[in-house]
């Protein structure tokens, strides 16, 4: 690769490319020693074209989440079945994956500004600000940036725009994916709220059974399904619909308590 070359936001890529090196390196413990991450699906990563594809997640921590998913694509694009062993995988990682983050996040401080270099499509949040509740206009300027990712490569995003469960979709995400069409890929996680601080970046728990799970790309007719349609479907496939929120009968409890002690003891 030439020393200068450069992605559509400016980064050059041999700088990119060490900084997810270093980056891999230091987080592949929080997934494979410290706590385990069971994935599942990793072989549709695999199948996926080299663009215009966007990931979308249920969100439990601004960092963790997106440092286990570059782990998990860049391992499945390696040949590793669900499992991130042998972390030789990071040594060529893939160039051209991005994230969506808030703006205000990405700046808050040297190590956010140094995750951001490495792949972050930083946009301004219209519902909230500085902690507080606003409301301001879509800038068109992120509207575009998120198109330009997507024509380069592949773009994850958390659609409930916050780390709090079974918050609402923001329809700005439907509006993405009638706007450029990309193929849509479901991703539900779980753990990462157990076993990291709000960060992700400091370990809180130690020995958490931490999940991911892969699923199928989702079936969208663009042109003719309206945005309530596909928010319901976003809803529905990364298990954040209010329906999830059932109520339990007392085996559901007992084989859910069960399963917490699993994932807080596992060996």
């Amino acid at each position: 690769m030439p020393l200068f070359k450069r992605n559509p936001f400016g980064h050059i890529l041999w700088i990119k490319k060490w900084l997810i090196r270093i980056l891999g390196i230091i987080s592949h413990g929080r997934y494979r020693r410290f706590n385990e991450l069971q994935i599942e699906g990793s072989e549709i990563i695999r199948q996926l074209p080299d663009q215009n594809v966007l990931f979308i997640s249920n969100h439990q921590t601004y960092f963790a989440d997106v440092a286990a998913m570059f782990h998990v694509f860049n391992a499945a694009l390696k040949g590793r079945i669900d499992n991130i062993k042998n972390i030789g995988y990071i040594w060529h990682p893939k160039l051209n994956i991005y994230y969506i983050a808030a703006g205000e996040t990405m700046r808050s401080g040297l190590l956010p500004k140094i995750f951001a270099y490495t792949g972050s499509v930083s946009i301004d949040r219209t519902w909230r600000s500085g902690g507080k509740n606003i409301n301001r206009q879509v800038k068109l300027s992120d509207i575009s940036n998120i198109g330009k990712a997507l024509d380069d490569g592949w773009v994850v995003t958390f659609p409930q725009g916050t780390t709090t469960a079974f918050k609402p979709i923001r329809r700005g995400t439907a509006h993405i994916i009638k706007t450029y069409k990309p193929i849509v890929v479901p991703i539900v996680i779980d753990g990462f709220r157990r076993s990291f601080d709000k960060k992700g970046l400091q370990i809180k728990k130690r020995n958490v059974l931490q999940s991911m799970i892969i699923k199928e790309p989702l079936e969208i007719d663009y042109e003719n399904e309206n945005i309530q349609s596909i928010v319901e479907k976003i809803e529905y496939a990364i298990e954040q619909h209010p329906s999830f929120l059932k109520v339990l009968t007392p085996l559901q409890i007992k084989e859910q308590e069960e399963l917490n002690e699993k994932r807080k003891f596992w060996c």
